[in-house]
């Protein structure tokens, strides 16, 4: 084989080769954006969801704010018992913990 044969079969080597990275490459930057645009669709679907529910917060607030006093204090107060409540549901969890504790020593 000559020396010009063998440049040609090493040019049509290199040229193949740069052809399949080139090709992996292409599959490469389709994956990277097909995963940016299902990543962006996600995350335009978190935004609306949050924006809609800061919506609503406001508008209750809008509301609540044009209750009477009357009806305002029966809604804190409703709001402080359904916390005492969580407080005390707290408090039992942690109490019969210890006593699990103090058993287990």
């Amino acid at each position: 084989m000559s020396e010009f044969e063998k440049d040609k079969y090493q040019q049509e080597g290199m040229v193949n080769m740069a052809e399949k990275v080139g090709e992996k490459a292409e599959g490469f930057f389709k994956k990277a954006f097909r995963n940016m645009k299902e990543s962006a669709k996600a995350q335009h679907e978190v935004d609306k969801a949050n924006f809609e529910a800061a919506k609503a917060e406001s508008k209750a607030q809008w509301e609540e704010a044009k209750m009477s006093p009357k009806a305002r204090q029966e809604m804190m107060q409703a709001e402080r018992e359904k916390q005492i409540a969580a407080a005390k549901e707290r408090t039992a969890a942690a109490n019969e913990r210890m006593e699990h504790a103090k058993q287990a020593r």
